[in-house]
């Protein structure tokens, strides 16, 4: 095979979360190709041709999949990167999901028992947090504002009937991109970092339907943005818009960051409810992407940690709080380590707002932290960023002997990774199950409950 000839082939399974394995006719080699689904027939061009290694660029899918069956319910779907498997059957890319994290599972050194990949309460519209971008869709063209064009990191295409958010999402974005092509506002250029407009991040609260929106500019021009505050505020939503902020953000990186925040209207925070726990959400907190599916998600967590009558838990990586104060009613004590401080200040209100007297919420790196905490756990929730457990975070975390330790994973390559130094270190995995947190796209969420070994 040849670097930048054309090859056709069939995809024989995808790797997670978006390379299928082709093999390529009267070819031996199987080759990797992204934003490919197993039985498709493809062309593609061959990108990469090392021995251990050999990637390929897709052209075209020249038949598709016995798999997909269906039409996309999105009109933006064949141009999009946010979704993936719209032309499959909801069970469909839910058992695509299944097989791809049971595959990993395998390259452990015990296996893992898989059968499970828990369903979504909602499918669509279940979004409550989208960063929108600004930029143009070709060279020069007129002002977008949405999502990336699939494997594109410039294009970006209008997404105003995006179906992973509720339709309040899609009027802010409309209203937006209306008002500043009126105006003719520039937008931030990833070479040259000139320009005003960077993003639109909206937020929005399934309990109430509250919804606050962040638009993020440069610093490059002084503009008075009081007609779009009040453009926004003349739009029938389904919910009520609780703020209106302007952030600033002159950073290169192509990521939602605060040099300065300003309060347009209302307030910088919305009020969420999961398991009849109430939580402050800030611009800037994490909290799970899908209220509904995270309920779910939390009640397997409380099922799989079990009884904590009388015991320490430690929630690393706590976020707002969420997990700890679920835990916490039944628990002696539950100490959360975050390294973000805007979501610690959010854990301890919300804890007081519920009437939790035994959290504790400790502001910074899980590694440095755990140094400085003298109690020991008798459980552990981790639920890292996407990146997983820091290295020598991870080896204090096993040195702890807990009784149980629950992880949970949007990334199950680096999961099994973190996972595999746990068996070394001395404990089993008893059980694991999928929640399908990030319906039609690539995304599963993984939980997984280890024990010690003849503790």
């Amino acid at each position: 095979m040849k670097k930048k000839e054309k090859y056709t082939g069939t995809v024989l399974s995808l790797k997670f979360p978006n390379k299928g394995v082709v093999r390529a006719d009267d070819e031996e080699s199987n080759v990797l190709v992204k934003n490919t689904l197993p039985g498709q027939r493809i062309a593609f061009e061959l990108s990469k041709n090392k021995k251990e290694r050999k990637e390929g660029k897709l052209i075209r899918v020249i038949k598709p999949s016995e798999r997909e069956t269906e039409q996309p319910l999105c009109p933006h779907f064949h141009y999009c990167g946010g979704c993936a498997y719209q032309t499959l059957t909801y069970e469909g890319q839910k058992s695509l999901k299944l097989e791809q994290v049971q595959s990993l599972l395998e390259y452990l050194p015990s296996g893992i028992p898989l059968t499970h990949c828990e369903k979504s309460p909602n499918i669509w519209g279940y979004r409550n947090k989208m960063e929108f971008s600004f930029g143009d869709e070709v060279k020069g063209g007129p002002l977008t504002l949405g999502l990336h064009k699939k494997s594109s990191f410039y294009d970006i295409i209008n997404t105003d009937c995006c179906k992973l958010v509720h339709e309040d999402f899609c009027k802010i974005l409309k209203t937006t991109r209306q008002y500043f092509t009126e105006r003719k506002r520039s937008f931030f250029h990833k070479i040259s970092h000139k320009g005003y407009l960077r993003h639109l991040m909206v937020r929005r609260g399934e309990a109430a339907g509250e919804l606050l929106v962040c638009l993020v500019t440069t610093s490059e021009s002084i503009c008075d943005l009081r007609s779009y505050t009040e453009a926004l505020l003349s739009v029938d939503y389904d919910g009520r818009i609780s703020g209106i902020l302007h952030i600033t953000n002159d950073r290169p990186s192509d990521v939602v960051l605060s040099d300065k925040t300003e309060i347009l209207y209302g307030t910088d925070y919305f009020y969420e409810e999961i398991l009849g726990l109430k939580f402050k959400i800030f611009p800037f907190s994490f909290f799970q992407t899908n209220s509904s599916g995270a309920e779910v998600l939390y009640r397997k967590v409380r099922a799989y940690i079990g009884g904590i009558d009388n015991k320490t838990v430690f929630d690393l990586y706590s976020g707002t709080g969420t997990i700890a104060q679920v835990l916490a009613p039944a628990a002696e004590k539950v100490i959360g380590v975050e390294i973000v401080e805007e979501a610690v200040r959010a854990a301890k209100e919300n804890a007081e707002r519920n009437g939790l007297k035994n959290c504790e919420f400790i502001a910074g790196d899980v590694l440095k932290v755990l140094d400085e905490i003298t109690v020991k756990p008798d459980f552990i929730v981790l639920d890292p960023p996407r990146e997983g457990v820091h290295p020598k975070a991870l080896k204090k975390i096993v040195q702890y002997r807990a009784e149980r330790v629950v992880y949970i994973s949007c990334k199950p390559t680096s999961m099994v990774r973190d996972l595999e130094v746990f068996l070394e270190g001395g404990y089993e995995a008893e059980c694991a199950e999928c929640m399908d947190m990030f319906p039609w796209t690539r995304n599963v969420e993984t939980v997984v409950l280890l024990t010690t070994v003849n503790r």
